[in-house]
């Protein structure tokens, strides 16, 4: 991986673990308003679960594989 592919990669990496973020506190902020639409509240969870695995495969695309 060259130097520049890895700093894309890190940029989308805080870029995915900032909106990750911005979904949970959406959806707290929804649940202790009382809002219960559950279509919405359904959709940001996929949402956030697709971006923790983007996350995680982008962290493992970063990290080198030690065998101890």
């Amino acid at each position: 991986m060259t130097e520049a592919e890895e700093q894309a990669l890190r940029a989308l990496l805080t870029q995915l673990t900032e909106e990750h973020r911005d979904l949970d506190a959406a959806i707290t902020a929804m649940s202790d308003s009382g809002v219960r639409d559950q279509i919405i509240m359904t959709r940001l969870k996929k949402r956030k679960l697709q971006l923790k695995d983007q996350i995680a495969r982008i962290e493992d695309a970063l990290l080198p594989d030690i065998i101890a």
